[in-house]
């Protein structure tokens, strides 16, 4: 069968031999189709925006850009916002396939058409030709992003290079940090100076000059932040290749000041055009401020609501062509198709919002005493009832224990105390250092008579208790089963992004919900951030606007429609004013990406600067040690004697996770081999 195939193989080339080999294969579409007519630009685009590096539905933290919708969970990498049982939850120190190679493939096509359309001009109108041209410089500069991010200083490939007759020019050094953020900048300014309002084939796929806008203001936000903070960082996060002896990570220490208020500048001004076009507002579709539930709902539907005011920019799915399996993987165990439970909340998430009673030190109360080891379990009729004023954009985010979903009542339950009332805490150190400490490993379970039941797994093995004549299983329906991972891990359950209809059977690629990669949402919080960096900076607006004003409209209007507790005076040009932006941040941005890039450009996720975490001031001591850190659960057990329940706030107890993020992670290393080939490509200084 080889020697069949390679003497086809010999006489295909032969013949071909005998041929014109200028004339193109049959199914190679050239330029003069594609780049002639609006037809053939959507095809071209559509390629790119193929490649583009959006994280969405078919991106993983741990995995990288591997555009696969499978075993997706949202918030799991170490941000605190969620937990996850598999290895795929870890902290987000590298990606398993570097955005790197498939970086290039996106650049080289962005300049090809930047190069090429300009032959083709006459075939389009003016405008139409500027947006096409816009569009590649919106790819070019979205790719030099995610890479910077990433890596700090990268190879600018700003011209097409083709082979072989670019073979002396291929090799192209990364240029320093400060370098590759200016050409973000004058790419996406180029591409917003060309892209067109609404673009020709008024396709929600492609971009605008919005678009740009939007991720030009989130691209600054970052160069900003990184080259103010770098500074903050022992030892300054910064230095030179040895190859080349260029800055590729960090700043110079005699312009990074400056750099940082040029780049909060660019970012304030972007976000403020988005504002001043009133093209946005923040989606209140069935908001009511006299009614919680409405304004829990109206944050539910902004998320799959394709004609919302706020959505600036979304990937969108088609069934049965274009789908994902978010569903499958993080619906409550009753829905388990084929696995569930992917994003378990923490409760060191839910403390960021209001509606909680508190313990002196801010952390959720559970107790009657000052701390979780003083006094007696609060008891509730229900669970639901510990959650009665809870933020109604919380319950959008996390389904709470005995909340409905998809017209279920969804049982959350850690286990049943048959023991008298009032009960004690169930430990008596609820501190970091006795984390590894588990409910099965107490007294109250292992010694006869027990008066604490858990259930390890599912099904047949789960307890049964009596309780008021009614025998119920210890774990409830959905867990936490502490010998199974797949049930509620925390004792909540994310709810952000699944499919809330009834009627809906989840399954693997059968979801079709969009995912929101840019919303207005995020512009305000944009131009807050940036407004007060540069009012802390001693700068003067760059456009006569009030910004501690325009902070203190952003954070007042995201509130009142999260239905939290209103801002009380306005946003002060401090630390404390830059605070509140960024708690608001983490609260509202939660689960979409977005946080574990804010915790790498503020530089707060090594232990040093730990403090700043949570985007309050918190004591890093209560969650971490040193490099590692985990969190917490909030666990319902029923009280069999009264038919009531209390809560538990302890570290996650089943399929534990413990992350651990040093001051080398905020840049990923560059791939070995791309170093190891290449006689200018330089790895990072401290790898």
């Amino acid at each position: 069968m080889k020697r069949i195939n390679i003497l086809f193989l010999i006489g295909l080339f032969y013949l071909s031999a005998c041929a014109d080999l200028d004339i193109p294969p049959p199914n190679v579409v050239g330029d003069d189709a594609l780049l002639t007519n609006a037809s053939g630009m959507k095809v071209y685009l559509a390629r790119m925006y193929s490649r583009m590096p959006f994280e969405d539905f078919k991106y993983m933290g741990e995995w990288g850009m591997e555009y696969n919708g499978w075993l997706n969970a949202s918030g799991i990498e170490g941000t605190g916002e969620a937990l996850n049982r598999d290895g795929i939850c870890r902290a987000f120190t590298s990606e398993r396939t570097a955005y790197w190679k498939d970086a290039f493939i996106l650049i080289r096509d962005a300049n090809y058409l930047i190069e090429t359309l300009p032959d083709f001009k006459g075939s389009f109108a003016e405008l139409d030709y500027n947006h096409y041209l816009g569009e590649a410089y919106y790819a070019r500069a979205t790719a030099f992003y995610a890479m910077a991010r990433r890596f700090g200083g990268v190879p600018l490939v700003t011209r097409l290079i083709r082979y072989p007759g670019d073979a002396e020019n291929m090799e192209v050094p990364r240029a320093s940090e400060e370098e590759t953020w200016d050409q973000i900048l004058a790419d996406y300014d180029q591409a917003i100076s060309l892209l067109r309002e609404i673009n020709p084939s008024e396709d929600r796929g492609f971009s605008n000059k919005f678009v740009a806008l939007a991720f030009k203001s989130e691209a600054m936000l970052y160069a900003g932040s990184v080259a103010k903070y770098n500074e903050t960082v022992s030892g300054r996060l910064t230095g030179l290749g040895q190859k080349t002896g260029v800055r590729v990570i960090g700043f110079d220490a005699s312009t990074s000041q400056a750099a940082s208020r040029r780049y909060f500048r660019e970012a304030y001004l972007a976000a403020r055009e988005v504002i001043k076009s009133n093209k946005y507002s923040l989606y209140k579709k069935k908001w009511d401020a006299a009614n919680k539930d409405a304004q829990y709902q109206n944050m539910v539907d902004m998320f799959s609501d394709l004609t919302s005011s706020e959505t600036i920019y979304a990937r969108e799915y088609v069934f049965p062509t274009s789908t994902h399996a978010y569903d499958a993987y993080n619906s409550p165990f009753i829905f388990k198709s084929p696995l569930a439970s992917g994003t378990c909340p923490s409760l060191d998430f839910v403390e960021l919002f209001d509606g909680f009673p508190r313990y002196p030190d801010g952390t959720i109360k559970v107790t009657t005493g000052n701390t979780n080891t003083e006094g007696t379990y609060v008891l509730y009729d229900t669970p639901m009832d510990f959650f009665k004023n809870a933020e109604p954009r919380l319950r959008a985010y996390v389904i709470f224990p005995g909340d409905a979903f998809r017209n279920r009542e969804i049982e959350i339950r850690a286990g049943i105390y048959t023991g008298n009332t009032p009960i004690n805490p169930l430990f008596t150190d609820y501190s970091y250092g006795n984390s590894q400490t588990h409910y099965q490993q107490l007294s109250q379970y292992t010694t006869a008579p027990k008066t604490l039941y858990l259930s390890p797994r599912e099904g047949t093995d789960q307890e049964i208790v009596p309780v008021n004549g009614v025998n119920k299983t210890a774990a409830g329906a959905n867990g936490p089963f502490y010998n199974n991972g797949e049930g509620c891990l925390t004792g909540l359950l994310g709810r952000k992004w699944l499919n809330p209809d009834p009627g809906f059977v989840p399954a693997e690629g059968k979801s079709a919900q969009p995912y929101v990669l840019m919303r207005y949402a995020e512009v305000l919080l944009n131009a807050a951030e940036a407004g007060v960096e540069l009012t802390l900076a001693g700068e003067a607006s760059p456009d006569g606007s009030d910004m501690l004003q325009t902070a203190t409209d952003a954070i007042v209007a995201i509130r009142e429609r999260a239905g939290a507790t209103p801002l009380i005076g306005g946003i002060p040009g401090s630390d404390d004013g830059r605070n509140i932006v960024r708690k608001e941040r983490r609260k509202e941005l939660a689960m979409e990406h977005k946080t574990k890039w804010d915790l790498r450009r503020w530089r707060v996720q090594h232990y040093d600067a730990r403090d700043l975490f949570w985007g309050e001031e918190r004591d890093k001591n209560t969650f971490s040690d040193n490099a590692r850190y985990k969190f917490r659960g909030l666990y319902p057990f029923l009280s069999a004697q009264t038919g009531k329940y209390f809560f538990d706030a302890h570290f996650q107890w089943v399929a534990q996770k413990t992350f651990e993020y040093n001051i080398i992670d905020y840049y990923f290393a560059i791939p070995g081999g791309e170093v190891s080939k290449s006689p200018v490509i330089d790895q990072q200084p401290n790898r």
